[in-house]
């Protein structure tokens, strides 16, 4: 009886073993993925500590043959070829897994806030789809159109995989995907013929913050307030929940007493643990998963969570685009869009936008402010916005050099007596006034009190001047909440708001 006990653990540690020495792959390494064509891509996974894993690429008849490492991590560089496929990926250790139906193409990273999670098709709550959504969701068939949702989760440190699959684009997959990305992807793939994969990882109503690297933000005297905050926040969670539940018990007992006047039932309040607003737990969870696999570029729209605090995302932003980029070891294009018009929305934002454009290499701006809406955060119109974002990575990463890819953005100012002479980029062939009349233009002199402007267009220029305003100083135009779109550049794309000064605004020093 002795003996069988002994058998049976035995025949249990050597299970156990082979259990831990099988190799495992991620998420993104899986049926129907697309690589990076023409380069070096990485392959990763897990195996048991020194085990031998090959690797066969059905587009190369060389194989690559890699060794775990001590703590069971393996990974391994494959080159590619031109765009194709479908082929197969085989992973031989202890066991073999077989990646099938994967395409050689182009790959992008898409990720944000809400306005990036705003679906293809109307879902749950804001959730309201894009125009015309029935049709748009009923033609979306493209097999090699690759798409990829990265299911939300927190997480305190930096973690090695996610939950998600590569699913080929049809009506189905495509209705809850990522609308923005899905117009990108499709335009892409239209332009140029080959496979498109999109990782769709954001989140609604994140700041910046979320997604940016501890140490970025602690390494930063800008930024570390960010920490401060959250560290305050761990701590006086206890309290907060006991106060929370005192007010409770009372808003129960005014219930039951059945006041006329009930005040609004108190919500409990969110750990700052587990809360996805709270600094770096979205970079840990849905981006660092991704390190190293192999990027085209990255697609960005958020900034509404931080508007509150834009002086500080000029810092915030490109310390997160830079960081991103280190963590990849590549310099990546990175195209975002701007903050689209909304009462809640202040110009400072925008410009904190621009600004990142204008400091950051390899950044792009999609500027859209003829496709907001005053009183929807989350305006409809995402086929605009995909497209826009195309026109950046169409023209600057692929080459097409024919198209224009930008409205006019603010160059330079010059004082000519009473007037001031304002230059533009991408205003070539000259500037174009919607209706025929410019307005949302603004001038001021040394008492910094801006008045409402005449503004002339002079070829790819424009002057400015005011009633009254005789030794004018600076011109700001579009800078409201709701900017109007009234300039455009002769390709039809929207000049961005801007300002010629650099006075403190409302959230200076907020941190």
């Amino acid at each position: 009886m002795k003996g069988n006990c002994i058998f049976y653990l035995l025949f249990c540690l050597c299970i156990s073993s082979n259990i831990n020495a099988a190799v495992k792959l991620p998420a993104v390494i899986t049926d129907h993925m697309v690589l990076q064509q023409q380069t070096t891509v990485a392959l990763w996974g897990w195996a048991d500590a020194g085990e031998r894993i090959a690797i066969r690429c059905s587009w190369n008849s060389q194989p690559v043959t890699i060794t775990a490492a001590a703590d069971g991590r393996w990974q391994a560089k494959v080159k590619t070829t031109a765009a194709g496929g479908p082929y197969t990926i085989t992973f031989s250790g202890t066991n073999t897994i077989e990646v099938q139906d994967v395409l050689l193409g182009e790959v992008w990273l898409c990720s944000g806030q809400s306005n990036m999670e705003f679906p293809l098709a109307k879902q749950k709550a804001w959730r309201t789809g894009v125009t015309d959504y029935e049709q748009e969701v009923a033609k979306a068939t493209d097999p090699r159109l690759r798409l990829f949702t990265v299911q939300q989760q927190v997480a305190g440190t930096p973690q090695q995989d996610v939950q998600g699959s590569w699913m080929a684009c049809t009506p189905e997959s495509a209705a809850t995907f990522s609308a923005v990305a899905y117009y990108f992807g499709k335009e892409l793939r239209e332009a140029t013929g080959v496979p498109v994969g999109l990782i769709h990882s954001s989140w609604g109503g994140t700041p910046a913050e979320s997604w940016t690297r501890k140490e970025v933000l602690d390494g930063d005297p800008a930024l570390r307030a960010i920490l401060h905050r959250y560290e305050t926040a761990v701590k006086t969670y206890p309290e907060d929940v006991a106060k929370y539940q005192k007010e409770l018990d009372q808003w129960l007992r005014d219930s039951a007493a059945h006041l006329e006047k009930l005040p609004k039932k108190p919500t409990h309040p969110v750990e700052p643990e587990k809360n996805s607003k709270s600094p770096t737990k979205l970079y840990n969870a849905m981006i660092h998963p991704f390190i190293p696999f192999t990027l085209k570029g990255v697609i960005w729209y958020q900034g509404e969570s931080n508007a509150v605090r834009a002086w500080q995302y000029r810092n915030l932003f490109p310390a997160m685009i830079r960081s991103w980029r280190k963590e990849w070891k590549a310099e990546f294009p990175f195209y975002f869009v701007q903050i689209a018009p909304h009462h809640q929305q202040n110009p400072e934002i925008r410009e904190a936008q621009l600004l990142t454009y204008k400091t950051v290499p390899r950044t792009g701006m999609a500027v859209i402010t003829d496709a907001g809406d005053s009183l929807d955060i989350h305006p409809r119109n995402k086929a605009v916005v995909g497209h826009r974002l195309a026109l950046w990575a169409l023209a600057k990463t692929y080459g097409k050099s024919d198209r224009v890819y930008s409205g006019p953005l603010y160059q330079s100012s010059a004082k000519e007596g009473n007037k001031i002479r304002i230059r533009f980029s991408f205003a070539d062939g000259g500037l174009v006034a919607k209706d025929g009349t410019l307005t949302g233009f603004t001038i001021a002199g040394a008492d910094r009190l801006f008045v409402s402007a005449t503004a002339v267009i002079e070829g790819n220029t424009i002057v400015v001047s005011g009633s009254g305003i005789t030794a004018p100083v600076a011109v700001r135009f579009g800078w409201t909440t709701v900017p109007h779109a009234v300039l455009y550049n002769k390709a039809g794309l929207p000049a961005s708001p801007f300002r010629t000064d650099d006075w403190p605004g409302e959230t200076f020093n907020k941190n």
